[in-house]
């Protein structure tokens, strides 16, 4: 999806891809993870059967307006941020980046004015909430923004120099007093992270993995870097006796052993995949990985498909 032009305001630019080098996102990483096969159905084959959704459109115009709003109250003030039309915002950047992707599938639609609109109306409910504990979550007071979208592009592995890791983090912020960094995410959820999603290695990894990277491009030592998830909720729970927040946050472990063994997979990955000029390594072995009750195919593009992914090579 194309970067929309409030992003442009804050995104900084990457550097620019050297010849012969072949870039690489966590997503790649985390669908290799799931199933080698499908990884290779998608990159080395091309065979892309997904496409764009009102979670993707959401999510995208969520991160953008919340950014909007930190990028105004650490750059200005927290009056300036606060007198910002989040809600007119987020109606705009919704709009935007579903139009863009209906042009992209040459004017097919996939959503509806009444998805658009619930989508939007939990947005709003989310943003109002965060408004009023903002303080809770973000503060000026002996913090400043290193940045907005950074990005990372860095040699993946030591083991092969032409495979790069490409992605951009959503929010850096540095502890003035105690001279700290602090990464983070944000996650879009219909009803947050519960203890299941917590427990999923490749979801909760790619913070882990982008602290190693920041360090070593930024030049920060991995000790002094912390990493936190920062979910919104678009739903809650009906009913429930307690006042329910719009907001979690979830800290992944990422001391040494777990950042070690998460770069040993990246290394795997790489040399799994990748030939040491950066092509793709075609006569490789990718198999069809679908895990304990074949959980990996239930929302898989490929699951129904035998000539691309025959159910009798799968592996349970």
């Amino acid at each position: 999806m194309a970067v929309s032009a409030l992003s442009q305001l804050f995104r900084a630019t990457a550097p620019e891809k050297k010849e012969g080098e072949k870039t690489i996102s966590y997503s790649q990483f985390a669908m290799w993870s799931s199933c080698p096969h499908k990884w290779k159905l998608t990159y080395i084959d091309k065979h892309k059967l997904g496409g764009p959704s009102i979670h993707t459109v959401f999510g995208t115009a969520f991160h953008e307006t919340l950014q909007w709003y930190l990028h105004t109250m650490f750059n200005d003030s927290v009056k300036a941020s606060d007198r910002l039309n989040l809600e007119e915002c987020l109606q705009e950047q919704m709009t935007q980046h579903y139009m863009m992707a209906v042009q992209d599938l040459g004017g097919e639609h996939f959503s509806t004015p009444q998805q658009l609109q619930e989508f939007y109306e939990d947005g709003a409910a989310i943003l109002d909430w965060f408004k009023k504990h903002r303080s809770a979550y973000f503060t000026n007071q002996g913090y400043e923004l290193l940045g907005i979208e950074m990005p990372l592009y860095i040699q993946a592995t030591d083991k092969n120099p032409k495979v790069i890791m490409n992605g951009f983090i959503d929010i850096v912020i540095r502890d003035t007093k105690n001279d700290r960094i602090m990464i983070i995410d944000i996650k879009t959820s219909t009803r947050g992270w519960n203890e299941a999603a917590k427990k999923d290695k490749i979801k909760a990894s790619q913070l882990v993995l982008y602290k190693s990277y920041f360090a070593k491009q930024y030049g920060y030592d991995e000790e002094k870097i912390d990493i936190k998830y920062f979910i919104v909720k678009r739903k809650l729970i009906d009913g429930f006796m307690y006042p329910q927040k719009r907001i979690q946050e979830f800290v992944p472990a990422s001391g040494k052993p777990t950042r070690n063994k998460l770069l040993q997979e990246i290394d795997s990955f790489i040399q799994a995949g990748f030939n040491q000029d950066g092509s793709y390594k075609e006569d490789g072995s990718f198999p069809a990985v679908g895990h304990k009750g074949m959980k990996n195919c239930r929302y898989c593009e490929f699951a129904n498909n035998e000539e691309l992914c025959p159910k009798a090579n799968r592996i349970c």
